[in-house]
Parts: structure tokens; C-alpha cells; sequence
């Protein structure tokens, strides 16, 4: 909690911003699985009253990045190997619907924009900064997404996203799984690029599968 400054922003109401200063420290691991969230002492730290405190770690917990436990309050989430299930079966499930929409709708210039990313991507993975790669592969999702011309799809996405980028900063940790990460976001831009469904679909479900087990093996080394 040491580093735990306000992300400041005069366009977003102080519980936002508040809740966005909260959710990055978790995601970059300042603030730790099991570290209790106190009211007052992360409102002296961050210069704010205790109410949008109170506010950001319901949305924390909306979130399933903060839980309650009984008599003792607030904390950070754990990573739950039964957590991290759950939300990769729907991650997988709409991502192959978001593909089979795509392989249908995506334009040439998307198919562009995709493979400018995979260069990008590239650049982020020579960086080994871990944010930026998590940059990078976010895009290339959102570009699929904004593909499918399906705004309920895009927006149930979206609410899945910060807890699948709790799970793929933990997977990007592991910098042996670059190289297949490439491959096998260059695997579903093919398939996109030929409008072939069936193989895109499986390359999907495989990208989704490779990161369940290495998250799934981090977990368990943790234990």
C-alpha cells in the first residue's frame, strides 16, 4: 500500500477515480490477495473522506476484486483456481460467439488493424513490460469484438474485463509463453482473414484452454 497515490481525473465523479486508483493496485499486485481495505486508513492515505471509500469497494467487489468477510471487513480477493474457472468458461463462451459473429462482419481494414497489432505486440513482448504486452493483447480482443457489430456482446465483455486482466496479468508473468501467445494470435487472425468459423472457433477455444492451464499451474504452485 505504499505506493497507493490518487490517480487523479477532474472528468470522473471521486468514487471513480478513487475505485480506478484502488482496482489498478490490485491488478499490478500493491495491494495483495488477503490485504485488508480500511476505510479510514485508505482514506488518510489517498486524501479522500470515507464515502467513496465505502463506494469504490462495492464496486471493487461487484468486480470480485475485493470480498467481506465477517467480522473483519474488506479485503483483497485471492485467486481462486474456482474463481478463475468460472470466469474463463464465460470468457470462452462469448469470445467464440464474438469469433463466429466476426468471421462473418470483420472488414479488410480490421483485418489491418489486427495485424498492426500483431506488430505491436511484438515490440511490447521485446519491452518484457507487462503492461504494455497486456496492453497489446487487450486490443487485439477488442478489435474481434468491435468486429462482431454485436454492442450487448462488446458490453458483456467488458464486464468480465477486469477480472480476466487480474488472470492474463498473472498469466503474462511468465515470459516462456510469448512465443505461443504470438502463434496463436497469428493462428486466429488467418482464420478470421479466410472467413474460416470452424478454425477460428478451435483456435479460440485453444487460446482460452492454454491460458486456464497456466494460470491454473500458477495457482497451484502458490497453494
Amino acid at each position: 500500500m505504499d505506493n497507493l497515490e490518487l490517480n487523479a481525473d477532474a472528468y470522473l465523479p471521486l468514487r471513480d477515480v478513487v475505485f480506478q486508483t484502488l482496482r489498478e493496485a490490485i491488478l499490478k499486485g500493491d495491494l495483495k490477495p488477503g490485504e485488508r481495505l480500511m476505510e479510514q486508513q485508505l482514506a488518510a492515505r489517498l486524501g479522500v473522506s470515507r464515502t467513496p471509500i465505502r463506494e469504490a469497494i462495492r464496486m471493487l467487489q461487484q468486480e470480485g476484486l475485493a470480498v467481506t468477510i465477517p467480522r473483519k471487513g474488506a479485503e483483497v480477493a485471492g485467486i481462486e483456481q474456482k474463481d478463475m474457472e468460472d470466469v474463463l468458461q464465460i470468457r470462452e463462451a462469448l469470445e467464440i460467439l464474438a469469433v463466429k459473429l466476426a468471421c462473418e462482419k470483420i472488414s479488410d481494414e480490421q483485418i489491418e488493424l489486427l495485424e498492426k497489432n500483431m506488430d505491436e505486440f511484438e515490440e511490447a513482448v521485446k519491452t518484457k513490460d507487462i503492461v504494455a504486452i497486456a496492453q497489446a493483447d487487450i486490443k487485439f480482443h477488442d478489435i474481434i469484438f468491435e468486429s462482431a457489430s454485436n454492442p450487448r456482446l462488446v458490453a458483456l465483455l467488458n464486464n468480465l474485463r477486469g477480472q480476466i486482466y487480474r488472470y492474463r496479468m498473472e498469466y503474462l508473468k511468465n515470459k516462456e509463453i510469448y512465443a505461443c501467445l504470438i502463434e496463436e494470435h497469428k493462428k486466429i487472425i488467418a482464420g478470421l482473414k479466410h472467413r474460416d468459423r470452424e478454425y477460428v472457433i478451435e483456435m479460440t477455444k485453444s487460446h482460452v484452454d492454454n491460458q486456464a492451464a497456466a494460470i491454473r499451474n500458477i495457482i497451484c504452485q502458490k497453494e
